[in-house]
């Protein structure tokens, strides 16, 4: 009886719905649908330690137009690790940008096979497939596992899904920092996109960027300076979530491009 209530108000606590985030203030972390403590007890998170300086990088990655290579090689040159969460599409056609992910030292996580709105999806059978499908051609593509971080196509979510995801041995990753950068026809001029992440960055910020992005390949290496003179690091999803990395070469949070790293 116990479990069935605290189900049913987990459900009232975790609505289906869109991620989407309110900034009251800049440098403030912003407002997000569900909170932390109540994502928690999915294995979810949005935002990291709100004490430290840390930012956690991660791109979406649904296909390719020439974008992630300079991007691969804005993080090299800082140093900076990143989660991309790949979809079936990208894996299939861009082995080779994959294995780089891999080798870089970069996580490579779970953005499902066919990129639907898993908010919709109900079954277990359905969702599993849709993560499990996505691990095999990672498998294929690199002969190693992927790693059990997932993000939901376009923030679409509910409970069920969350526990669904947990039940596989997933934790699923949302954003505290992103903007309007998916648009081929309207990328934001360079200027505009520096000042509108640079005014929300906040310690713990778990950042969303779209690697299809020509504004975001172009500004990366500039953004990455700055916030590296504002005194944050770079964290890996590992780290956000407390997991160790006991083999993860010590660069202050930062890992080089020949920094292999088994997780």
């Amino acid at each position: 009886m116990l479990q069935k209530m605290a189900a049913l108000l987990l459900a009232a606590a975790v609505p289906a719905a869109s991620w989407g985030l309110g900034f009251p203030a800049p440098g403030a972390s912003p407002t997000a649908p569900v909170s932390s403590e109540v994502l928690e007890q999915y294995d979810a998170k949005y935002l990291g330690d709100t004490a430290e300086k840390v930012i956690y990088l991660t791109f979406d990655a649904g296909y390719e137009n020439g974008c992630t290579e300079p991007i691969l090689d804005a993080l090299a040159a800082h140093h900076a690790p990143a989660a991309f969460f790949l979809v079936g599409n990208y894996l299939q056609t861009q082995p080779d940008l994959v294995r780089r992910m891999a080798a870089e030292g970069h996580t490579v996580g779970n953005h499902t096979y066919h990129h639907p709105d898993m908010s919709a999806i109900a079954s277990q059978g359905d969702f599993t497939a849709e993560l499990k499908g996505l691990e095999d051609l990672y498998r294929e593509v690199t002969g190693q596992e992927m790693s059990r971080y997932y993000r939901p196509p376009q923030g679409q979510f509910s409970e069920e899904n969350l526990a669904m995801a947990k039940e596989l041995g997933y934790k699923t990753v949302f954003w505290s920092l992103a903007y309007v950068d998916w648009l081929q026809d309207d990328q934001p001029e360079e200027d505009a996109a520096m000042e509108k992440l640079l005014s929300r960055t906040h310690p713990g910020a778990v950042v969303l960027l779209h690697s299809t992005s020509t504004t975001n390949a172009r500004i990366l290496d500039r953004l990455l300076t700055q916030w590296e003179q504002q005194g944050y690091r770079f964290g890996t999803l590992d780290e956000l979530f407390g997991l160790e990395c006991p083999d993860a070469p010590d660069h202050g949070g930062h890992l080089g491009p020949s920094d292999v790293v088994p997780w």
